[in-house]
């Protein structure tokens, strides 16, 4: 491992320090993810070993969401996994089981992503998509599709797509996805997909499987 490599992942575990111990692993893998596919000259075989050292997906591998699971050490979810309204959700937006497992994989009883590319360079697109997937995440276990908005923003800041000026106007700006919503209030975050909202998630995952 190169001393600039070494650096970033001082750096990356300054940062998640100041994170809650439950997204500390997740923020971790993410940040370090990011650092090897954006960084020039660590593609390829040094990038692939190295992520299979900080046991993180493998980085450049060709094995797809599959390898990334196994490198994780998670396994793909099976329909007992997913909630009875999660299953009801997937077959009338004519989604399956395998459109789920290109986004998320289970690690214990935990659901984690496995997405990095948002296929967006917005940044209020880029906050509206990870509210979305939040929603799928929680419908998966308890069949509820709604989200924490400071989760989002936590996101957001890890991502490096937050914008603090508009990320309340962000939520208010698609309000019609959300389901009796007026205003973002930090401490009422609990926000619930509307129909409109649904709809808009089951696009989104067919655009990013």
């Amino acid at each position: 491992m190169d001393e600039e490599l070494k650096e970033k992942i001082l750096e990356i575990g300054e940062v998640i320090k100041g994170l809650p111990a439950s997204v500390q692993e997740k923020a971790f893998e993410m940040l370090l993810s990011h650092e090897l596919v954006g960084a020039p000259g660590r593609k390829g075989k040094e990038a692939e070993v190295t992520a299979k050292d900080q046991n993180g997906p493998e980085i450049g591998n060709g094995g797809g969401a599959d390898a990334a699971v196994q490198s994780r050490g998670g396994e793909d979810l099976a329909q007992q996994d997913l909630h009875l309204k999660a299953k009801k959700f997937l077959e009338k937006q004519s989604l399956s089981l395998d459109d789920l497992n290109e986004l998320f994989y289970k690690e214990g009883d935990a659901i984690k992503p496995l997405f990095e590319d948002l296929k967006t360079i917005k940044a209020s697109e880029s906050q509206i998509r990870l509210a979305l997937l939040s929603a799928l995440r929680n419908a998966i276990q308890n069949g509820e599709f709604e989200f924490s908005g400071e989760e989002v923003r936590q996101q957001c800041q890890l991502r490096k797509t937050y914008d603090a000026t508009n990320f309340k106007a962000n939520f208010r700006n698609n309000k019609r996805l959300f389901d009796k919503f007026e205003n973002y209030e930090r401490d009422k975050p609990t926000i619930r997909l509307s129909e409109e909202g649904r709809e808009a998630l089951a696009k989104l995952i067919k655009e990013l499987r």
